[in-house]
């Protein structure tokens, strides 16, 4: 067998510093909104379950239907925290390197 061959490119990018911090902060806010979808979606989910959402289930949820429900959001929601967290110390690091003006 050869060796892949992998061309030398060399992209030129050219952003400001002012650039680079709204880009930065823009994708922290697109992150938000896909995490409030997600939260949304589990409380949809919840809802269906419990049949204030749509027919629900029939028959109607049963005690261990309601368990594994709740396990399934408890999981979701615990990686939607984790990266809430990752999210707030991206913010924070964006932050340190912009000197606000008032």
């Amino acid at each position: 067998m050869s060796q892949a061959s992998i061309p030398n490119i060399t992209p030129t990018i050219s952003i400001t510093i002012g650039q680079t911090i709204s880009l930065l902060l823009a994708s922290i806010a697109l992150e938000e909104l896909a995490l409030a979808h997600v939260i949304n979606a589990e409380a949809e989910k919840i809802q269906f379950v419990v049949g204030t959402l749509g027919p629900g289930l029939t028959p109607p949820a049963t005690l261990s239907n309601l368990l594994t429900i709740d396990e399934s959001v408890r999981r979701t929601l615990q990686e939607v925290v984790r990266k809430e967290i990752l999210l707030q110390q991206k913010l924070d690091s964006v932050l340190a390197h912009v000197s606000v003006t008032v």
